[in-house]
């Protein structure tokens, strides 16, 4: 597929000249299709993107870069996502400005390459920003569609699981109890079910959100562009959306 022209700077945009033909020997800047998921395009520069915000994630390894492989792997599942929500649950997925604003906060404080930056400082967070490449409205962007997307799962998929007192006793028995070390006094089950059934729940989620999204897949139409990427998104983890 040919390559996207990049949008014109606010400059090119108040020259009535700027739609002419760019001049000989001047630069003009493409920004490539590498997929295309049901007519959506990503485009390299999404690439780009999700690995510089990759960063943000504190399950991922901060000292191994994300891939281009792995990143357009994110972008895919993410994009059926986000086409069915537009269907289906736009209105009820919204996050507030306010859950936002909390999720920035905890990634100031909590994150641990926040932590060692000392995001919590302003001095701090814009030298965090400035290292990584990455804008204010970049994460701003970056917390709404991940807050959408975990709204959508918890609506989806969610209602109507029932964890048993039983599940739980079993879950407290054969995985909590072995994990304290001999001599130790493991909380009582009372005051750990709660914390356990919500641990049940979501695994139960998990398999069912992966399930879902593996043949949103196959019924969807995805096509890669770039044969580098090809091989390792065929086999990749459809669930790299999730939290």
């Amino acid at each position: 597929m040919a390559a996207i022209l990049m949008g014109q700077s606010s400059a090119a945009q108040s020259n009535p000249q700027s739609n002419q033909s760019p001049a000989p020997g001047s630069s003009v800047t493409l920004d490539r299709v590498v997929a295309v998921v049901n007519r959506q395009a990503i485009l390299e520069s999404d690439l780009e993107d999700e690995m510089q915000l990759s960063v943000l994630d504190p399950s991922n390894n901060v000292r191994e870069k994300m891939t281009e492989q792995q990143a357009l792997e994110q972008l895919i599942s993410r994009a059926l996502i986000q086409q069915q929500i537009e269907q289906d649950y736009l209105q009820a997925t919204e996050p507030k400005p306010e859950e936002i604003a909390s999720r920035l906060h905890e990634i100031r404080t909590e994150l641990p390459a926040c932590v060692r930056a000392d995001c919590k400082s302003d001095a701090g967070w814009k030298a965090f920003l400035a290292k990584h490449d990455l804008t204010p409205p970049q994460i701003e962007n970056y917390l709404r569609m991940r807050l959408e997307v975990l709204s959508f799962i918890e609506l989806r998929f969610r209602q109507g699981i029932r964890i048993t007192p039983e599940e739980i006793g079993a879950y407290y028995r054969d995985t909590l109890l072995p994990q304290y070390p001999v001599g130790e006094t493991p909380p009582p089950l009372q005051q750990v079910s709660s914390r356990i059934q919500e641990i049940l729940l979501q695994q139960r989620v998990n398999v069912l959100f992966d399930t879902w999204l593996e043949n949103l897949r196959k019924q969807g139409q995805v096509e890669v562009l770039d044969p580098a990427l090809e091989t390792s998104t065929a086999n990749g983890n459809p669930g790299a959306t999730k939290e």
